[in-house]
């Protein structure tokens, strides 16, 4: 569940999460905030610890009162190989006070790249990093490139 201000960027290695691979996106991730008045600021080490990547950010200066979700998850939910292609089907939650208020589908496939995209640009880099770190723990044919 990361905040959907987060936009992530590139993984990071630097965190202390106890388990970073149970993290919402899959592992550690370093990026900028996207909160109106500090789009593209870099929240500090901690902050990405203990908000950005997690969502449900209260403590955060940042996030804004009034705002559409509180946080982001994702999960695989279906995945197929072909002769050409690989297709996996992702569902994704936007939670605010910790229940859904938006959810949909997402579908990546190998060769094609992203055939069903969120409209939100956040949400949908958060897609591409989490579907990354799911399929560098998965057994998955090789793919060129999850990012669009």
């Amino acid at each position: 569940m990361a905040c959907p201000f987060f936009m992530p960027m590139q993984k990071s290695d630097s965190g202390m999460w106890p388990h970073p691979a149970r993290l919402p996106l899959g592992r550690g991730w370093s990026g900028h905030c996207t909160a109106p008045g500090h789009e593209g600021h870099l929240p500090t080490q901690e902050a990405q610890e203990k908000s950005c990547n997690l969502g449900y950010a209260a403590m955060c200066d940042w996030l804004p009162a009034q705002r559409p979700w509180d946080a982001v998850r994702f999960a695989v939910v279906a995945q197929k190989s072909g002769m050409r292609n690989h297709v996996v089907h992702l569902r994704y939650a936007c939670e605010r006070d910790h229940r859904p208020v938006e959810h949909g589908k997402l579908t990546f496939e190998a060769g094609a790249g992203w055939v069903r995209m969120h409209p939100d640009v956040r949400v949908q880099k958060m897609a591409e990093c989490f579907l990354e770190s799911w399929m560098a723990k998965n057994t998955v044919p090789a793919v060129d490139k999850v990012a669009s």
